[in-house]
């Protein structure tokens, strides 16, 4: 029997953190683009700890919403999304950022490409074709995928990409121990510990005036590559 004899049911997860700006129109679009799809399809917002009324608005956009009581990083709120689909038996699971960085449609792509495959963890990439990045965010991006690199031996073009999309056997098995945006590298560092199958696919990335004002930044991805090398240290003394 083929992955797409059957309806599978997809888990959406937007772990987001004071995007009531933007997580409206962002919910909406999904719920657009997966609308008559093969999936049965459910959004999960995980707020983590925002001080706005994102979690009100996610709501009334027809979004199911787990709340943080405090802000506890990237890594925490994919971590709490992920569990959620885990525990409720889905068969795939999607990451992507709450702010509108990421097209609907490529996660769509996303999932269609898991699906008629064998891999575990795909990473939608915006450096596959940079179009639309500026020279500042590609750098970063490429430096810390050059880490990632010389750290865990993993190749990525894109590894601190927000898209992922997550296969039954990845939702069951992939644990990371970091909670900020460090946790991008460490998953896949993860993924490759458990003889996952990783593989990427070119994405677009929007970036508007709101969304250049989130996510991470080059003197943060410092901060970054201190954890991860700390992480590494660590695990190789004990």
């Amino acid at each position: 029997m083929s992955k797409t004899s059957h309806k599978k049911r997809l888990c959406i997860i937007i772990p987001a953190y004071n995007e009531a700006t933007a997580i409206g129109d962002v919910i909406t679009e999904v719920q657009k683009c997966f609308h008559n799809s093969y999936f049965t399809t459910e959004v999960l917002v995980v707020d983590d700890g925002s001080k706005d009324n994102t979690h009100a608005i996610a709501k009334k956009h027809g979004a199911l919403v787990v709340r943080h009581i405090l802000n506890t990083g990237a890594g925490g709120a994919t971590a709490t999304g992920l569990s959620y689909a885990q525990q409720r038996h889905f068969d795939i699971a999607a990451t992507m950022d709450a702010d509108g960085q990421h097209m609907a449609s490529d996660v769509k792509k996303g999932v269609e490409l898991l699906v008629s495959s064998d891999i575990d963890l795909l990473i939608g990439s915006r450096l596959i074709d940079s179009t639309g990045m500026s020279r500042v965010k590609v750098l970063g991006n490429r430096g810390l995928s050059f880490i990632t690199r010389i750290l865990f031996g993993i190749d990525s073009t894109d590894s601190q990409s927000g898209l992922r999309i997550f296969s039954r056997d990845a939702l069951e098995n992939l644990r990371w121990k970091t909670s900020g945006y460090e946790f991008c590298s460490e998953m896949l560092w993860r993924a490759k510990q458990q003889h996952m199958i990783i593989d990427e696919y070119p994405i677009r990335a929007i970036y508007t005036d709101y969304s250049k004002k989130k996510g991470q930044n080059n003197w943060n991805a410092l901060n970054i590559v201190k954890s991860l090398i700390k992480r590494r240290i660590t695990e190789l003394l004990g």
